[in-house]
């Protein structure tokens, strides 16, 4: 005996099937080549052989024999169940009509269609007085360009409310979305995906990773809560992969003019030779460029590297072209601390109210400091060390050729005093500007790789 009792709590993505409430008492028709009458287990029941019809208001059920239980007013069907109503049809190898109740149920595989989309599982029923539609186990879904795939799914047409539960997936032209379960509403376009959240934007080759993924579809605005990671593959003009890590607490991307991306609390960074740790990021897609900052004074500056070099300020601006920085804005308490490669701790220092950075090709070529500048610069004499030259100024500028200093010029009330090596030599900690701070906390890329392939 089939045992209907499939029901797990299931879901669904666009479902656009409609069901009309019906007025009680309404006569029950059923029609077929051959009737006859008989008792199952002390039940009366009818049972309607070959080309069976039955309707009952605007609901038409045709299939190959049915068994009417008088008593309680359900039809067993069986052999190419199809049902109708207005432009919904069912099909079904076996099910049964509640009439009583207006449901019509399948315990076998069942397949469901209004014209425009497309309903699979292995189970489901309806019930037409609510306006309520419960499908489970492979609940299969195609509308338009949208597949879904799920364990189970229930749709509230009243609510235009749409749940999947269990293993689900969401699939576009563009876009695929993981989920333990996902909740979708129809006429304001928002869906909410909860669990083992993952998505994947195959045209902008990015993968995200999170607990919770809301979408508001009227706003074109996105947000992922619960420790979110991203990461984004580039290729380079040379064929290397460049691959971009974000780690927050929460991510929002805005599908507008700006195609904003932005991350806030406990961010980290990674790309390439580029890493941050700050509070909040924003990311502008359509202007290639970075914005980052403190959320409030009192928290602590936004930290960034690159290569060998630390830059700290209250907020940093960052320029793209060709996917490599072009130009870094620092603003307010600024400083660059840069390690010169060889030495354990000959740090080049400069701090000032505002700071540039230049880049050529990846490289760094010039740095403009403007207000209060302060500055600390070893020197080289043909590879070997030959001092350091403390600086103030009201402005500096200093160029690099492979990422050495090359020249200094200073603007405004400029003065400098040189120490030789010799009084340097293992006193290199003793000269440090007053703001000098070296951060420890530096992304891992392969800390990003092991959490987002967990």
């Amino acid at each position: 005996m089939r045992n209907p009792a499939f029901l797990v709590v299931a879901l669904f993505f666009f479902f656009c099937a409609r069901f009309y409430a019906q007025e009680s008492g309404k006569p029950l028709v059923v029609m077929g080549d051959s009737l006859k009458g008989k008792v199952i287990n002390g039940e009366t029941v009818r049972e309607v052989i070959g080309n069976v019809k039955i309707t009952q208001d605007n609901i038409t059920i045709t299939c190959e024999e049915a068994i009417q239980y008088l008593e309680r007013n359900i039809i067993e069907l069986t052999g190419n169940v199809v049902v109708t109503e207005d432009t919904l049809t069912v099909r079904s190898p076996h099910g049964f009509y509640f009439a009583d109740e207006k449901k019509t149920l399948s315990d076998t595989s069942i397949f469901l269609t209004n014209g425009k989309m497309n309903l699979s599982a292995k189970h489901g029923f309806y019930l037409v007085d609510l306006k309520e539609a419960y499908f489970a186990d492979s609940v299969f879904l195609k509308d338009t360009s949208t597949v879904l795939r799920a364990d189970s799914l229930i749709y509230y047409e009243k609510l235009s409310k749409a749940v999947a539960i269990g293993n689900v997936e969401v699939e576009d032209t563009s876009t695929v979305i993981y989920a333990d379960s996902l909740v979708h509403w129809r006429k304001p376009k928002n869906t909410f995906a909860f669990g083992k959240v993952r998505l994947w934007d195959k045209r902008n080759n990015i993968h995200l990773k999170g607990k919770v993924l809301e979408y508001y579809g009227k706003q074109n605005y996105t947000k992922v809560l619960g420790g979110p990671i991203l990461m984004k593959i580039d290729s380079t003009e040379e064929g290397r992969f460049d691959t971009l890590f974000i780690e927050s607490e929460l991510l929002e991307a805005y599908d507008d003019s700006t195609g904003r991306l932005a991350a806030t609390d406990s961010v980290k960074i990674f790309r390439g030779e580029f890493s941050s740790v700050n509070n909040r990021t924003v990311y502008f897609r359509n202007e290639d460029k970075i914005v980052i900052t403190k959320k409030d004074d009192e928290e602590s500056q936004p930290v960034l590297w690159y290569e060998d070099t630390q830059v700290t300020g209250d907020s940093i601006a960052i320029y793209l072209k060709d996917n490599k920085i072009k130009l870094i804005d620092i603003f307010g308490n600024a400083l660059i601390v840069s390690l010169n490669k060889g030495y354990d701790f000959r740090y080049n220092q400069i701090s000032g109210d505002t700071l540039k950075l230049g880049f050529d090709d990846g490289n760094l070529v010039r740095t403009e400091v403007m207000g209060n500048v302060l500055s600390i610069y070893y020197l080289f004499e043909e590879d070997e060390p030959n001092g350091l030259l403390k600086s103030s100024s009201q402005k500096a500028v200093i160029f690099f050729e492979d990422n050495k200093v090359k020249n200094v010029k200073l603007y405004g009330s400029p003065a400098s005093e040189y120490h030789p090596e010799k009084l340097i030599k293992g006193k290199e900690r003793e000269f440090v500007l007053p703001s000098f701070v070296l951060y420890e906390s530096k992304p891992d890329k392969n800390k990003f790789l092991q959490k987002i392939n967990q």
